[in-house]
């Protein structure tokens, strides 16, 4: 079973999102650290880069494949996980209190796109 937490919002492609007033946590689900496997590299965005709703943001290689992160936001990158650098298999052991990126938000309409937690939950079969 997949764990879906109440608290986040989350986009179709497998991004969680937390806001704190303009800011945003992101990271991947649950479903996503299932579904690629162990993860061995992950490509992060950049610090100052823009970012736009479901544009490619960065990436993630598992031992079965690559993924691209897409951008659940609009806004510009204040912050990485440099802890992802050395031990991006911390994605695996705890998707959601090892977030990639928290970017400043700079447009709001992107969160009429985002899912609730039993809309995720229905996109991905578990409702």
């Amino acid at each position: 079973m997949y764990k879906v937490l109440d608290n986040l919002l989350y986009s179709k492609e497998h991004e969680w999102v937390q806001l704190i007033n303009d800011i945003a946590v992101v990271g991947i689900t649950d479903y996503a650290q299932k579904e690629l496997g162990d993860i061995v590299f992950v490509e992060m965005p950049n610090i100052g880069q823009k970012l736009e709703f479901s544009k490619v943001c960065g990436s993630i290689e598992s031992v079965k494949s690559v993924s691209d992160i897409y951008s659940p936001v609009n806004g510009e990158v204040i912050e990485v996980n440099s802890k992802l650098v050395d031990k991006p298999e911390l994605l695996n052991e705890d998707p959601y209190t090892n977030y990639i990126f928290k970017a400043k938000i700079t447009d709001f309409s992107f969160k009429d796109n985002l899912l609730t937690p039993e809309q995720y939950k229905q996109h991905i079969g578990i409702s």
